[in-house]
């Protein structure tokens, strides 16, 4: 197993963890974990995600405010064309120091029990809170704010449901039917118009 900070979703915040108040800017890609999203949408593994923003320091653990950008692969629910986007999005997560998290989990369990889970988003400092990994952030995040039906765009008129031809292309595009209901009528127009024209 790599060394923890090998590890290419790892930064190093032992400095700022140092004590409250303090900050450290992070601006830099991360390869994107393995597990986010599927075929019709996604983002491939290794792409690189770009994290914005920076690590605040209190006293039981670490704050990060950041934006996330990922570029995302989908096809459109509509039209079927693909969409190759970059998706935005910010975070806020707390990264607590060991004996916090400790404490918190302990707490965790009684609020549970009390019918109160935690909802704050908070993620472990490794090595003695040296290093923040982002790994399972970046996955966490991704999946959460990926659309379940993507659209090329918002207007996007779909395919034709009769024979396929995209709408988008073909605005105009109609075909002459007749409902079923009214088939009855229609012929009863067509054989009065045949006999005024006898």
């Amino acid at each position: 197993m790599p060394h923890i900070e090998n590890s290419p979703w790892t930064v190093p915040v032992a400095q700022v963890a140092s004590r409250a108040g303090q900050s450290k800017p992070i601006d830099d890609d991360f390869p994107a974990p393995s597990g986010i999203g599927d075929d019709i949408i996604g983002v491939k593994e290794g792409e690189p995600v770009h994290v914005s923003g920076t690590f605040d320091s209190i006293v039981d653990g670490l704050i990060l405010n950041a934006t996330i950008n990922a570029p995302v692969h989908a096809e459109c629910t509509r039209c079927l064309k693909p969409i190759t986007r970059d998706w935005s999005t910010h975070v806020t997560v707390f990264f607590p120091y060991q004996d916090e998290r400790d404490n918190r989990k302990q707490q965790d369990e009684v609020d549970i029990i009390a019918g109160e889970e935690e909802s704050e988003d908070s993620y472990p400092l490794l090595d003695n809170g040296a290093f923040a990994n982002l790994e399972a952030l970046l996955r966490d995040t991704l999946v959460d704010e990926l659309p379940l039906q993507p659209l090329c765009r918002d207007d996007c008129r779909g395919l034709c449901s009769q024979c396929g031809v995209d709408l988008n292309e073909n605005p105009d595009h109609r075909h002459e039917t007749t409902d079923i209901r009214f088939a009855g009528l229609a012929d009863l127009k067509a054989k009065l118009e045949r006999e005024q024209q006898d």
